[in-house]
Parts: C-alpha cells; structure tokens; sequence
C-alpha cells in the first residue's frame, strides 16, 4: 500500500497563537515530522509505501491559558512519536511480537495522557491545561483510528464522505440522547464543551474504530478549526474541485475556514490510499467496524515514569 500525504496547520484569522500539532510518522524508517504554521512535509514523507511496520498520522488541538494549549498538543504528538518508536526498536531487537501497531498507538496516548496531567500539575502555568488527539494506524489495508476529544476523521470515497469518528462532546451526547439536532448542535452555546481531553484526568479511554481501505479512498484529519466551520458535503465540494491534487485540497479547505471566519486554529492532514495490493475504487458503502484490542485500557506506569521520559 502507497499512501499520498500532505498537511498543513493554520493559525487562523483572530488567535494570537497556534495550539494545533500533528504528527506523520513512518515507523519503517523512524522518520517523522510534526508541522508548524506555513511549514511543508519533507518531501520523502509525502509519499510513503507502507512495510509491516505501519505509518501513524496525527491530530492534536491542544487548550489552556497563555502557552499552555501548545505545550499540551506538543507534548502528545511528541510522547506518541517517541513512545511509537521505541516500541518498534523493542520489536525489532527481539524478534517481534503480537501486539498490533493500533494498541502500541493506544498505549501510547493513554501514557501522553498520564505525562500531560503530571505537567499540568506540578508547574502551576500548565495547570489545566490538555489537548484533543485523533491518530490513524495504518497497516495492512486497514486504518485504526484513536479518538479522543473532537477532533475528527473523514474517510472518502468517490462521492462519498463519512464522518468516521465521533465527537467526546456535550453537544454529541445530547445529539445521541434525541435532545437536540445535529443542525442545532452546530450553533450550540455549548458546542465546544469535550468530554475527554488528553491531560484533563489521570485515566483515560481512548475510543477505537476500524476502516477497510480501498484505492483511491482518501483519509481527512482535522481539528475543530475546519469542522466547526465546514459541513463534510463542503469539504467534499473542495475536494473534488482540486481534482486530485490533495496539496491545493489542503490550501483550499484551510482558506474556506479562513473566510468563514477562522475563529480558531486550523489543521488539516489528509491521505490517499493507492497501490495494487489494495482493492478497487468500487460502490461499496463505506463501514467502519470495532478493531481487535487488548483487554486493558488503563496505562500500568506510574506518573514519575512518564514524567522522567520527557
């Protein structure tokens, strides 16, 4: 499998600061990069065939007072590179084992999420402070996606688009429970209201999905900066308006947001899936389904150890 990748974060039109963080990550060659505002991919991470070893994309939008927001986005992105990597020495050195790349990612945003918290609590200007994380593991035709917060993932196929993760917000939870309409969730005085953040508690549980991938299928991770102003029928308009070129998709997306009014910080990080191992673009329904995982959910480390690691 071949994937096509580019990424671009934005600080938008009123924030004085970006507090987005991403992360592309190709665990066949350790090589990673995390943007900043205007910066580009490496070029030789924006095409990457994908060995046994898997590729890890992120998201992160990160929240709390003065830097706090980007300490807390930049603290997971980089735990979860670092952590990511070292397991994968660990295998290699030992031969391998059974544990697949979505659980190594699990366990690497639960610890992210113990080092966050231990920060926020022992330096007073961190305090409170935490970060959304929507990460995909991609190997083997599949894509497991982790989420945590309300930064999402889009999968497209063709003409359709499918929202493949869901919201850990206030707004969603009373979507779920019939109280208010998706519509009026939009414009909720609350819309922006999570559930779970990386940092916010000691204890975290990271949701799981999984995607069957097809060639030609497209991945969209995003912070809340594109889907708090962009419906998926009008990423899917610009999409298909770049006609195929994912670095004008990306420039396109982030400067409809800006024109909606760019409230907040911006990132976009999108995927295509290609190759011959991979099956025909055909009109079968996007599914996503429940991937094996481990048991346990709850990191067994203790703070001190995940604080020592930063």
């Amino acid at each position: 499998m071949i994937v096509e990748l580019f990424a671009q974060t934005d600080i938008g039109r009123v924030r004085q600061g970006n507090e987005d963080n991403l992360l592309i990550l190709d665990l066949s060659s350790a090589r990673a990069w995390s943007g900043s505002d205007g910066a580009r991919p490496p070029e030789d991470l924006c095409r990457v065939e994908v060995a046994g070893e898997g590729l890890v994309l992120v998201v992160s939008d990160g929240m709390g007072g003065a830097l706090a927001g980007d300490v807390a986005s930049r603290m997971a992105v980089e735990t979860v590179r670092d952590l990511l990597i070292e397991s994968n020495t660990g295998e290699a050195e030992n031969g391998g084992d059974e544990t697949t790349l979505i659980d190594h990612l699990r366990h690497a945003t639960v610890y992210a999420n113990l080092a966050i918290h231990h920060r926020g609590q022992e330096d007073a200007r961190y305090a409170g402070m935490g970060a959304t994380f929507t990460g995909a593991a991609i190997a083997d035709g599949a894509v497991d996606l982790i989420q945590v917060g309300d930064s999402r993932a889009y999968i497209i196929r063709g003409s359709e688009i499918k929202l493949a993760t869901k919201d850990q917000s206030l707004v969603q939870q009373l979507v779920d429970v019939g109280q208010i309409s998706e519509e009026e969730a939009e414009t909720h005085m609350f819309r922006n209201v999570i559930l779970q953040a990386l940092g916010a508690q000691g204890e975290l549980t990271p949701v799981t999905v999984r995607v069957r991938v097809r060639r030609g299928d497209m991945l969209l991770l995003c912070s809340d900066g594109l889907s708090g102003k962009l419906r998926a029928e009008d990423m899917q308009l610009i999409l298909e308006e770049a006609g195929g070129d994912i670095v004008k998709a990306c420039g396109g997306l982030i400067e409809e947001a800006n024109l909606r009014g760019g409230e907040d910080n911006i990132t976009v990080l999108l995927a295509r899936f290609t190759g011959d191992d991979l099956p025909d673009l055909d009109s079968e329904p996007i599914t996503v389904e429940l991937p094996f995982m481990e048991d346990d959910t709850t990191f067994s480390g203790d703070e001190e150890d995940a604080n020592a690691r930063l």
